[in-house]
């Protein structure tokens, strides 16, 4: 039996711990909505109630920074099935960064750590953010995602 091939989502030439602006996404496996309520969209608020497994994602995603020296969450949402969110990468003068995959895997894995066991999908989707342009039109992207919620592609209604 043949293994089928992954197509390679990150560009071939990039090195992704250089300084840069990126726009990641993270899935849960099988686009399980577990990380809050997306019948709850809070107007008020613009977001979604987190779960204590979205609670748990939120405290995780929050301490990247702290681990790793010269990097900025700039702005996230947590959605019921996905995390979106732009990483900043500043190494500085004699700093080294680590690469978006090992900060992303650092993350997922520490989520996995406290859970016991993974609710993640395998790998994620990445976006060099190139210009201003495009950074304000993810940033509000981000930012109105919670509202949109129904219109999502990665929506999905979880059957009790």
């Amino acid at each position: 039996m043949e293994l089928r091939q992954r197509k390679p989502l990150r560009l071939k030439d990039r090195d992704y711990s250089h300084d840069g602006y990126y726009f990641i996404t993270i899935c849960v496996k099988d686009r399980w909505p577990i990380l809050c309520s997306g019948e709850a969209y809070d107007p008020e608020t613009n977001r979604l109630p987190l779960s204590e497994t979205g609670e748990l994602v939120r405290q995780r995603l929050e301490t990247l920074p702290a681990h790793y020296p010269g990097t900025r969450l700039e702005q996230y949402v947590i959605m019921p099935n996905h995390i979106h969110l732009i990483l900043v990468l500043h190494k500085g003068q004699g700093r080294s960064a680590p690469s978006v995959s090992q900060m992303v895997q650092m993350m997922k894995g520490a989520v996995t750590k406290s859970l016991g066991y993974s609710i993640w999908q395998k790998s994620f989707h990445d976006r060099i953010i190139r210009d201003d342009t495009e950074y304000l039109r993810i940033w509000e992207y981000i930012e109105n995602n919670p509202a949109k919620w129904r219109e999502d592609c990665y929506y999905t209604v979880k059957n009790s």
